[in-house]
């Protein structure tokens, strides 16, 4: 049984969305679901980095997912261009 952990935000109607993935489609699922209001530390801030801290940023993260579950939707292909001349 997949596990999906994600943090999201209940709207002002106390109504929260979930995206399922799409191997689930069309199928009946078993959905438990557990709240806990984040921590105030736990809330990232936002502030604008340098470019050095991007890069950085980018060197640690990439390649990090290790959901099995996890996978890149079909990108669709790009319209033919006219060539320049």
């Amino acid at each position: 049984m997949p596990t999906i952990k994600l943090r999201s935000q209940v709207d002002e109607d106390g109504v929260l969305h979930l995206d399922i993935p799409a191997q689930f489609k069309g199928i009946e699922v078993d959905v438990t679901v557990t709240v806990e209001p984040v921590k105030q530390e736990d809330v990232s801030v936002e502030k604008d980095l340098t470019q050095l801290e991007w890069h950085k940023f980018i060197e640690e993260t990439a390649g990090s997912i290790n959901d099995e579950t996890f996978f890149r939707q079909p990108q669709g292909e790009l319209p033919e261009r006219e060539s320049l001349e």
